[in-house]
């Protein structure tokens, strides 16, 4: 008959919950993301190290073990990152680096990616993105990115219009005079593509300039336009995401904090006691130093109630009452 107050039977967990707390703490280790960013790092290397012929030819035997071996290593670590929530495998799936990470080893197992080597280079190049799994602030600016894109094509549409009307404007004007830069449609947006970011406005300003004086006011409000207000708020855009990023990355700790936190507190209340002799030691040892500082608190208060009774101020004296006499029966 099995006793009911035997710890050891009390305290059994299932296993994958065992299993998902022993790859948790692997995965949490400091030494495991340093390890995966070193071999992201190796496996980039790799990369540059085959784009020289005489190296793959010499060497590309080793190559093919060295790119087998990080194939092995990326299965391995993604796997314990699975294992660790063995117990939740639904919060595996919500992380997108997790899916992310997924794609990309998957994808390398696949035949059409293992018979074709452009894709295979491509899916290798892939990981190195993995860097930004390691890395907060890299996380943050491609969170951003890709928040920004909203706004970036409402950038390009504008910026695309005010490329068509002043294309058109200038070969209106100029199509006559300077053919090789305005004597298209096309020719003037390529043109004025490059004065967008300033290259050759000097040449530009002086050809216009042999053409009409007032060709100035061309070129200057579409400086002002293109490379100052549409780039300013370009910029802005970006900043504006970044904040965002920051913001989120910032709610996603405090909703991971959170969720550890309950699943602390779930495990406390699943697991009845210890579960061996020496946590029994430790929970008793923190018991009796939580009630000497109660005990020290206490002490505090009651010494701070004697000071405040000592420096209480005297009440006034108040004089008795004199007796006030009754009258008396005889006339």
């Amino acid at each position: 008959m099995t006793d009911p107050h035997d710890r050891t039977t009390t305290s059994r967990r299932p296993l994958r919950r065992a299993l998902a707390e022993r790859a948790r703490a692997v995965t949490e280790a400091r030494w495991f993301g340093v390890t995966v960013f070193a071999l992201i790092l190796a496996n980039a290397a790799l990369l540059g190290v085959e784009t020289y012929s005489a190296l793959v030819a010499g060497w590309g035997t080793w190559l093919r073990l060295a790119e087998h071996a990080f194939l092995v290593a990326f299965t391995a670590e993604i796997l314990v990152r699975a294992c660790a929530h063995a117990d939740r495998p639904r919060d595996f799936l919500r992380d997108p680096w997790n899916l992310f990470d997924l794609a990309v080893v998957v994808s390398a197992f696949l035949p059409f990616a293992r018979d074709n080597g452009t894709v295979l280079r491509l899916l290798r190049l892939a990981r190195v993105l993995r860097t930004a799994r390691f890395l907060p602030q890299l996380r943050v600016f491609m969170v951003a990115v890709g928040r920004s894109l909203p706004g970036t094509f409402s950038f390009l549409l504008v910026g695309a219009l005010l490329l068509y009307v002043y294309a058109m404007v200038g070969w209106v004007f100029f199509a006559a005079h300077d053919p090789e830069h305005f004597g298209s449609l096309g020719r003037a947006v390529l043109t004025l593509f490059l004065l967008m970011t300033l290259d050759g406005l000097g040449d530009a300003v002086r050809a216009g300039l042999e053409i009409s004086r007032w060709s100035i006011v061309y070129y200057a409000s579409y400086v002002l336009f293109a490379s100052f207000v549409l780039v300013n708020v370009l910029i802005g855009v970006v900043i504006s995401s970044l904040d965002e990023a920051r913001e989120m990355e910032r709610e996603e700790e405090r909703t991971r904090a959170q969720a550890e936190t309950a699943r602390v507190q779930e495990e406390r209340l699943r697991s009845p006691g210890p579960a061996c002799p020496a946590a029994e030691g430790r929970t008793t040892a923190a018991a009796d130093e939580l009630r000497l500082r109660i005990l020290a608190a206490r002490q505090a208060l009651d010494a701070l109630e004697s000071s405040l009774g000592q420096h209480r101020p005297p009440i006034p004296h108040q004089p008795a009452e004199e007796p006030v006499p009754e009258p008396s029966g005889r006339v």
